[in-house]
């Protein structure tokens, strides 16, 4: 008998025999290699990473909410339920999350902050690493975190449930007018704590947020004023949009009374802002009843501030290009500058494939708030409170090099009284246009002569018919004709269109 044959080396040794006389081929671990993206150029970009004992992650994309330790490489299983939806947008949306969760997201995070005495800087705070820590991390917690959402009702009626892909950028401005609300409600030194009872004002900044037709900056409000913007439902926004709709919403505000001013040009207008903040207010029969139409559609029966005459508090936001494909380095002191002034709101920007709300930096990183994240939809209780745990993020935030940073941005500030912006005018002549030849922007006392007159924006006049009182939806539909029946139909095919296109592999 001849002895069993030994493989040459180099070859590999035969499968085993399945029960029928097959042999089961083995399958080699292969490397990590990019699939393509189901939502295209300005989509998630998702790798599939081999883990360290030789097999592939489970589908399924990292984790950054608050619930389960560790972060790093946690994956979230496919969401379950979500075929029982009804409707080709339910459908569609289950069928593109199980595609979607088939990615895992790479981030270039880092966990924990690194052991330095360099200060960190959080939205106009600074914080020592080595002396108050904790305090570091209640002040980032504090922070409303909004991310992509699932199972909200779909939008206009026949449009996405789920804004997960495609809403990051607007989920971003909607962290930056939150932190706007808290600071003009609750001040910049307010702290969240689990389990604590807040004051009304916080539940009801945070119903302004929630996923319902009727928030006034809801997904679904947003989503829709982009179509007056360009943006068909489910396409991804830039900043200067986002700034865009935010304008448009706070007309409808009644109770925050906010004045948003949108640069043009890199340029900020000092005597177009005080003419803004100072307008005069409206007349009382006007005010009553754009008021009490305005409460009576988000359910709220409570006084609304700001129809006095007065300042109206002032949200600024500076959308900027700071290079052509990659951001200049001769910005990057200046970037930073802004994170130090008592009024910043931080920053919106990103990637191109991801948006971030940022918060503040460390060194030559930024740290930042981010969205990519996919939860439940959550209403407010029969009280109005908000089961608020979901719209906190309870762990370190993420980091990254700023160099790494989109060249597309938009800066926010908040002053409250005329004396913040006239502080925060100074700060800027003082640490960024006298700093540096090549400014990030302008700012400068007179209007342009070559521009076109300013306008301070003003909320449509609205009728009733006495017949009942005129919804939110009708309401902003009246300023830019939100959408007709057949427009919202148009959207919605644009934006299946866009996402059946985008899953398909180039």
């Amino acid at each position: 008998m001849l002895p069993p044959r030994t493989p040459a080396r180099g070859t590999a040794k035969p499968a085993p025999r399945q029960s029928g006389g097959r042999r089961d081929p083995v399958q080699p671990i292969a490397p990590a290699r990019l699939l393509p993206s189901p939502l295209g150029p300005r989509g998630l970009l998702g790798l599939v990473v081999p883990q360290p004992n030789g097999r592939r992650a489970a589908g399924g994309r990292r984790d950054c909410s608050s619930q389960g330790a560790p972060r790093r490489g946690r994956v979230v299983p496919p969401c379950r339920g979500e075929e029982e939806e009804d409707g080709d947008s339910g459908r569609m949306e289950a069928v593109l999350s199980r595609y979607e969760n088939q990615i895992t997201i790479l981030s270039d995070y880092l966990e924990e902050f690194p052991e330095t005495d360099e200060p960190v800087w959080i939205l106009g705070r600074q914080h020592h690493l080595n002396t108050d820590k904790s305090k570091l991390l209640l002040d980032v917690s504090a922070r409303l975190w909004f991310t992509y959402r699932r199972k909200f009702s779909p939008i206009g009626g026949t449009g996405p449930s789920s804004d997960a892909g495609w809403g990051c950028m607007l989920r971003c401005g909607q962290m930056m007018l939150a932190q706007a609300l808290i600071c003009r409600h609750l001040g910049r030194d307010w702290q969240w704590e689990k389990h604590k009872k807040q004051p009304e004002e916080y539940h009801r900044i945070l119903r302004c947020f929630l996923d319902r037709k009727d928030c006034c900056y809801s997904i679904h409000q947003m989503a829709q004023m982009g179509v007056g913007e360009g943006k068909s439902i489910g396409e991804w926004f830039g900043p200067n949009t986002v700034a865009q709709v935010l304008k448009k919403l706070a007309l409808f505000d009644e109770w925050n009374s906010l004045a948003v001013y949108v640069s043009m040009d890199n340029t900020v207008v000092i005597e177009d802002i005080k003419k803004m903040c100072w307008s005069p207010a409206q007349s009382s029969g006007v005010a009553h009843s754009s008021a009490h139409l305005h409460r009576s559609a988000l359910g709220q029966n409570k006084n609304t501030a700001g129809l006095c005459p007065g300042w109206k508090p002032l949200l600024l936001i500076i959308p900027l290009r700071l290079g052509i494909n990659h951001i200049n380095p001769v910005y990057i002191d200046a970037f930073k500058e802004c994170f130090k002034m008592p009024q910043s709101l931080g920053a919106l920007g990103g990637k191109p494939n991801n948006a971030y709300y940022f918060i503040g930096f460390l060194g030559n990183e930024l740290i930042y708030l981010d969205p990519h994240t996919t939860q439940s939809f959550v209403d407010s209780e029969e009280n109005g409170t908000v089961d608020d745990e979901s719209f906190h993020c309870q762990q370190a935030p993420h980091r990254m090099k700023i160099m790494n940073l989109d060249p597309s941005v938009a800066l926010g500030f908040f002053c409250k009284e005329e004396c913040d912006f006239d502080n925060w005018c100074s700060l800027v002549q003082k640490e960024i246009l006298k700093q540096q030849s090549l400014r990030m922007f302008e700012l400068v006392q007179k209007h342009p002569p070559h521009w076109p007159p300013f306008i301070p924006p003003t909320k449509p006049e609205v009728t009733t018919t006495g017949a009942g009182v005129v919804p939110l939806t009708a309401l902003l539909g009246s300023s830019v004709g939100l959408l007709s029946q057949q427009e919202h139909h148009q959207s919605w095919n644009n934006w299946a269109f866009l996402r059946i296109k985008r899953s398909l592999p180039d």
